[in-house]
C-alpha cells in the first residue's frame, strides 16, 4: 500500500521541498521529484543548487542523460518513471499512476488556497485507500 506524507503549513513550499529532498538525498534514497508545471520544476531545480548551503544534492531533469544514475531526478511527466520507490509530489493534483510508488511526499503551503487544494488531494488519497500521515512544519503539532 502506498504510503503518503502531507507536510503542512510551509510558509515556502519550494524551500521546504528542498529541505526533505535534502533529508532525503542525504539518506541515500533515490528520490523522483514530479513537477508538472514548468515554473515549479524550475524553481526546486534552483532552489537544490542553494541548499542545504555549503553543499550539492545531486539531481538533473529525467530528460538528462545522467537521470539513471542520478538520486534525485526531477520530472514533468510520470509516464515511465525511473523509479517508483519515491515520489515527491509538486502537482495540484493526485499524480496518474500514484499507486506505483512506495511513498508519495508532498508540501502543503500555509495560505487558505494551498489548505484546501491539499485537504482535497487528502480525501482523494483516502477515497482511493492509500495511507495518510500528517506532519507540521510550523511546529504546531
Amino acid at each position: 500500500m502506498t504510503q503518503v506524507f502531507f507536510y503542512h503549513d510551509a510558509s515556502d513550499r519550494i524551500a521546504a521541498a528542498a529541505v526533505l529532498i535534502g533529508k532525503a538525498f542525504a539518506q541515500k534514497k533515490a528520490l523522483l521529484v514530479f513537477a508538472p508545471e514548468a515554473a515549479v520544476a524550475d524553481a526546486i531545480d534552483r532552489q537544490l543548487w542553494l541548499h542545504p548551503p555549503g553543499s550539492f544534492v545531486a539531481h538533473v531533469r529525467a530528460e538528462s542523460p545522467l537521470a539513471a544514475e542520478t538520486p534525485v531526478v526531477i520530472t514533468r511527466q510520470l509516464e515511465q518513471p525511473q523509479q517508483c520507490e519515491r515520489l515527491f509530489s509538486l502537482a495540484d493534483e493526485i499524480p496518474e499512476g500514484a499507486e506505483r510508488f512506495a511513498s508519495i511526499i508532498e508540501v502543503v503551503g500555509d495560505d487558505a488556497e494551498a489548505r484546501n487544494a491539499g485537504r482535497e488531494r487528502v480525501r482523494r488519497y483516502r477515497e482511493r485507500g492509500f495511507a495518510v500521515s500528517f506532519i507540521d512544519l510550523a511546529g504546531r503539532g
